[in-house]
């Protein structure tokens, strides 16, 4: 959140004291703290959505994860997108969800795995899905961005203001699906239709309100049964993401949102009509954090120092400097970080790639100084943004394998 930083005698108080002494095991080996660059291109969350749309015949349309040949046959698609649901989470949820266990296994027709987008939260990769383009391209570029007037937009709490179309200007593959004559449906929860997010990501499709898992289920089914020729459906389920960030992965509330995922699979994929196919994908995976690696602004003034504004998430930091004081920013928080985090200037971060190209339109909405986070580091900014985001126990944003890689399974 873009905010002033307070005085010296003003400074933020520190909300590192409600944090947990003793988080679930979220059974991650190191492995999967290494570092994952986003696949553009190859096999990143921004290529299923096209590579879907080939199969189902829409001109121009490429099928970058040779879906065809999996799909023969198939002209109803429907694609699940399960927050939360990384690759790596896949083993500690399985002996709770035997449906997805299967799944994984690639018993219903394969089981493979994507990128997500940079930074790997949730707004960025459904956009990066919904438009099948990286995040450097529809610009929705993270939890949190500043807009040109220096004002906060926080993404999933995004109304019409900037306006979606403008804020999001690449055609959703959901438009130039409908427009090729695919039925698109979107089935989602009933209070994110006409949300910035949802318009952002998913415009283009006939949206049906789902409360719950069972709704969602019977949702994607009957957008399937009622289509009489090719049909593109997606739905969005975001309970595992909830309470991986509230109690932790692998906590008992954890668990029990697997069986919920796993009864919604249960139905759909028991369900499916003929000449149809579910996809499942997720947003990102999580990992727990711990109290001792938890950086806040508020308890350590060298990370104010020069800073104007802070924006993205903890796990992805976008710090706004004042005049002529990004190369002290940017030395102080290399100082503090270490090796827990990688720290650039914002055009170091758009050469590497991380975004993907990036018009100039959309560059000043990534802070003058990037930190990205490694290991189990987060950057807390008490007094920048709600309180809550500094106590969650399971963070995602990085670029660790944890957090990048998601599933693509797939039932015929």
């Amino acid at each position: 959140m873009t905010a002033p930083v307070p005085g010296a005698d003003s400074a933020p108080v520190s909300t590192l004291e409600s944090v947990p002494e003793t988080l679930p095991d979220d059974g991650l080996h190191p492995d999967a703290l290494r570092p994952v660059r986003p696949a553009y291109g190859v096999a990143s969350l921004a290529d299923l959505l096209p590579s879907v749309s080939a199969v189902l015949g829409v001109p121009g349309a490429v099928d970058v994860l040779g879906l065809g040949a999996r799909l023969d046959g198939v002209d109803k698609i429907a694609v699940l997108l399960v927050d939360g649901l990384g690759a790596y989470q896949l083993p500690l949820a399985a002996p709770h969800a035997p449906v997805l266990a299967d799944l994984a296994a690639g018993g219903r027709g394969h089981a493979g795995t994507l990128t997500a987008g940079f930074p790997s939260t949730t707004p960025v990769s459904l956009v990066t899905l919904g438009a099948g383009v990286p995040p450097g391209a529809h610009g929705v570029l993270g939890f949190t961005v500043r807009r040109p007037d220096g004002r906060p937009l926080t993404h999933i709490m995004w109304g019409q203001d900037p306006d979606p179309s403008v804020w999001q200007p690449v055609p959703t593959r959901m438009e130039l699906a409908a427009a090729a004559g695919v039925r698109v449906t979107v089935v989602s929860r009933p209070q994110f239709e006409g949300s910035g997010l949802s318009l952002a990501a998913n415009r283009g499709g006939v949206y049906r309100g789902a409360a719950d898992g069972s709704a969602v289920a019977d949702g994607v089914l009957a957008a399937l049964r009622e289509a009489d020729g090719p049909a593109l459906v997606y739905g969005y389920h975001p309970d595992l993401d909830h309470f991986g960030h509230e109690d932790g992965v692998g906590s008992a509330t954890w668990r029990e949102a697997a069986r919920g995922v796993d009864r919604l699979l249960d139905r759909v994929v028991h369900g499916l009509p003929p000449r149809s196919a579910l996809l499942v994908v997720a947003d990102h995976g999580q990992l727990n954090v711990p109290a001792e690696s938890r950086r806040d602004m508020a308890a350590i003034p060298e990370l104010r120092d020069g800073v104007v504004g802070v924006a993205g998430e903890p796990r992805v930091r976008y710090l706004y400097a004042a005049d002529r004081a990004r190369d002290d920013v940017l030395a102080n928080w290399r100082g503090i970080f270490g090796d827990e985090a990688s720290v650039l200037v914002r055009e170091e971060a758009i050469e590497a790639g991380w975004f993907g190209p990036v018009p100039d339109g959309h560059a000043d909405r990534i802070g003058d100084v990037v930190v990205i986070c490694w290991g189990r580091a987060v950057a807390v900014a008490s007094g920048w943004e709600p309180a809550k985001a500094g106590q969650l126990v399971a963070y995602h944003g990085s670029a660790t394998a944890a957090e990048m890689t998601v599933p693509l399974l797939i039932a015929r």
